[in-house]
């Protein structure tokens, strides 16, 4: 069984355990065996609202964060860390080092 989930003509498939090569955190104490990004175009609350309805337990609230984006992270059925992320201001990076207060190296914006 694996969960499919579609966005315009693009789509992701999480899996469970099918084969001894495959792990899921259930099978390893919890811990996440990937990290998932999903950048948002919509309303990242109210697709906050709709995991949370659907069976996600919600690790973080949506929250504003200092290099303009609002995140919020979830934990699927099968124990899968997703991280939900809405571009709502794009930072320069001397700005992004002053408001962190680290230096930064490699700024992607």
């Amino acid at each position: 069984m694996h969960a499919e989930m579609r966005f315009g003509d693009g789509y992701i498939i999480v899996d469970s355990e099918w084969a001894d090569h495959v792990a899921s955190p259930a099978s390893v104490g919890g811990r996440n065996t990937q990290s998932v990004y999903i950048r948002l175009q919509q309303d990242l609350d109210a697709h906050c609202n709709t995991a949370r309805m659907a069976g996600a337990e919600i690790l973080e609230e949506p929250t504003d964060h200092f290099y303009g984006e609002r995140q919020y992270r979830a934990r699927d059925p099968e124990g899968h860390v997703w991280t939900f992320t809405r571009t709502m201001r794009v930072i320069p990076k001397d700005e992004a080092e002053r408001l962190s207060g680290l230096r930064i190296k490699g700024w992607h914006r």
